[in-house]
Order: C-alpha cells, then structure tokens, then sequence
C-alpha cells in the first residue's frame, strides 16, 4: 500500500537512509532541482556531509505543448537540443531562439537568487547525486543528466520520492544508480504523494543552500 510523504523534508530523510553508503565519501556532490528538489536534497546532503547545489536547468518546451522538450539550457551557456523533435515538428530557428532567450532570463534570474552570481560546484570526476521532488513526465531529469553529461562527472545518481515505474526502468539505463522510494505502475500528480505539497520558495532556497 503506498503511503503519502508527510513532506518534502521527510522525504528527503528517507531517502538519505537509502544512501547511507555514500557517507563521507570524498568527491560526492549532491545537486537539486530547483525548487522543490532542494528540500529533499538538503536531507541528503546533509546526512552524507556532502556539498550541495542547485542543477539550475530550464526545458526549452515546444510553443504550444510545453510538456514536448525541444532541448535544455543551464548555468555556463550550456545548451542542448532535441534534434528529433524540432525536425519532426518543423520548428523554426526564429521560434528556438524566442523560447531560449525566454528561458535564459529565467535562468539567470534564479542563478543570481540562489548563487549571487557564484559558479557553480565543479563536478568533473565526481559522483553526482541528483536530487527532484518527484518525476512526472522525466522530461525535466532527462534534460538535467544532457547537461550533466557535458560536464563528465564520474558517476551520476538520480535519488527521487517518487516516479512512475516504468520511468524508474528506462532512467535506470541511462545512469549508474537510481533510488526511488515509490514507483506506482499509474503515477497521478507528484503532489498527491505528499501531505504537504506547498511551493518552495526561493528564499527556502537560499536559506537551504546556504545551511549546508
């Protein structure tokens, strides 16, 4: 019988007990998704005296169905495309750059929120835990571990509450580990496996990054 996480901080700490082995291990990064991830991730970062940072990244969602990533942008101009989508859909160079410049200005919004302009952890060679709330459609993960990959981190963990099973299956063959606490065979919004599901804000998050 699944039962529903009181929050995003007792979430966190159950899935922390899952990685216990990753204790003072030496070049252990934990990175969240922000925002709901960083709550989550705190815990783990925590329980495992590892440094702890946001994965600040933005779906370039197709106009119209933002759910259909065209490809993700994150910290460092780093930019990667769907190639199979915008041939398929035939989406034009000028509608790409509209939705990137978009997204560019959110993203740096949040970089100077959350980091005040401070680069981001180095993760060349490192095992990168990466932390999410729950997973819906995956399309959000999937374009985190793109941009991950650019950076070549030793080995890369997705640590989630929640995620449909078959998403579990088919994330599990694209990193090293993964660590799901429940994976019904019909997820529902992730919210529903919460008790309280309230927004965190960005100041919960500076006030997390800066707790570590």
């Amino acid at each position: 019988m699944s039962k529903k996480f009181s929050n995003r901080t007792q979430a966190g700490q159950m899935l922390a007990q899952h990685l216990k082995a990753y204790i003072n291990q030496k070049d252990i990064v934990v990175l969240a998704l922000p925002r709901g991830g960083v709550p989550v991730a705190f815990e783990i970062a925590k329980l495992l005296n590892a440094p702890l940072d946001v994965c600040i990244v933005r779906k370039l969602g197709v106009p119209g169905h933002k759910e259909l990533a065209m490809g993700a942008i994150a910290s460092q101009n780093i930019i990667v495309f769907n190639h199979d989508v915008i041939e398929s859909l035939g989406i034009d160079t000028s509608v790409i750059t509209n939705v990137v410049n978009q997204e560019l200005l959110e993203l740096r919004r949040r970089e100077k929120t959350y980091r005040d302009d401070q680069p981001p952890i180095n993760i060349n060679n490192k095992t990168i835990i990466i932390v999410d709330d729950g997973i819906a459609t995956a399309a959000t993960m999937r374009a985190a571990l793109a941009i991950l990959r650019q950076q070549q981190p030793a080995k890369i963990i997705i640590a989630v509450p929640v995620a449909p099973l078959n998403t579990c299956e088919e994330l599990s063959l694209e990193v090293d580990d993964l660590v799901c606490l429940q994976s019904p065979e019909i997820m529902s919004a992730i919210g529903w496996w919460y008790e309280d599901f309230t927004q965190t804000t960005d100041n919960e998050v500076r006030t997390l990054l800066d707790g570590v």
